[in-house]
């Protein structure tokens, strides 16, 4: 290889993006930091709790508990892309990241993203077999099915992840290297861009639609038939038991993707860096720390089981002590 060309390359994957997004002054950076620890940590506990609660609940060792498991083993992934970094650059000086960073952190964070999507899209479908076909149920969502159906949603999401940012880092930078952000995402990485083409938004729109709209219309059927079987069901307390189990799913869904379309789902020349970045924040640590609760608060199941753990660790702590 010529040595003009290993030069470019070298300089190429250690150029460095500057984030603009955090407060300067000393007080602001201080109530950043605590606020985004506090989201955290509350999200770790939340997750892992709901994560060993249906571990070591043998009740819930069925296919929407194991859903909902991997679902909050997602959401732990994808936000220890992106918080912990947060953090580190709070009270840096220099707030930068390389290339080669900063493309390795859109590919976990936006396809642990997409997966997060086509799960609570797997969780529609389960929902719907459980409901619509009872009888079948069990012979249809088998455990080997359930494993191959997480694997396949982080394969899949990660694939498609790494082709859009690919692509998005094959196109030429300008010389103002600033991103108006707190991390590397697609928007404003795609403002960063010289080559203004309709091709480029139209790739990543793209991109968005399969990860973001096909599943969501996909889960907005599910439910369409969900309702009409609930609908034909002559028990009240069916009905009603049917709907409470439906409902939290729903509202998680409303949350996730109604971020998701809003900052992904559109042209990125709509895109206003000093109001989106904070609605970034929504989905990166609002949906992770509601998601638990959501789930929690409206299943007696799960509560009971979280119950126990936390009776079992209590009554650990106090033997040790």
């Amino acid at each position: 290889m010529p040595v003009d060309s290993m030069t470019w390359e070298n300089h190429t994957l250690f150029m460095e993006f500057v984030f603009l997004a955090y407060p300067k002054h000393p007080v602001l950076r201080m109530l950043c930091f605590f606020g985004v620890s506090l989201a955290y940590g509350l999200i770790i506990s939340g997750n892992i709790l709901i994560v060993v609660s249906i571990k070591t609940e043998i009740r819930l060792h069925t296919p929407m508990y194991y859903f909902l498991g991997s679902l909050s083993g997602i959401e732990l992934c994808y936000t220890a892309v992106v918080v912990p970094h947060i953090l580190a650059n709070t009270f840096q000086s220099e707030k930068t990241i390389t290339l080669l960073s900063c493309a390795t952190q859109m590919v976990f964070l936006i396809g642990l993203g997409s997966a997060d999507c086509f799960l609570l899209a797997i969780m529609a479908y389960d929902r719907y077999f459980a409901i619509c076909h009872p009888l079948q149920y069990p012979l249809i969502m088998t455990v080997t099915l359930c494993v191959r159906l997480v694997v396949a949603s982080v394969v899949i999401g990660l694939f498609l992840s790494l082709q859009l940012v690919v692509f998005i880092f094959c196109l030429p930078f300008c010389q103002d290297r600033g991103i108006e952000h707190f991390f590397c995402d697609a928007p404003p990485m795609m403002r960063l861009v010289c080559a203004t083409s309709h091709i480029h938004e139209l790739s990543v729109l793209v991109a968005a639609t399969i990860a973001i709209a096909v599943p969501f219309f996909f889960i907005a059927t599910t439910y369409a038939l969900i309702v009409a079987a609930v609908l034909k069901l002559h028990s009240a307390a069916g009905r009603h038991r049917a709907f409470n189990t439906c409902s939290s799913h729903l509202t998680v869904v409303l949350l996730q993707y109604g971020c998701c379309a809003f900052m992904y789902l559109r042209p990125v020349s709509s895109y206003h860096p000093k109001q989106d970045k904070f609605i970034s924040l929504v989905y990166i640590l609002g949906t992770p720390f509601l998601n638990p609760l959501i789930y929690t608060l409206r299943n007696n199941e799960m509560k009971g089981a979280i119950a126990k753990v936390l009776t079992r660790k209590y009554l650990s702590w106090k033997i040790i002590g």
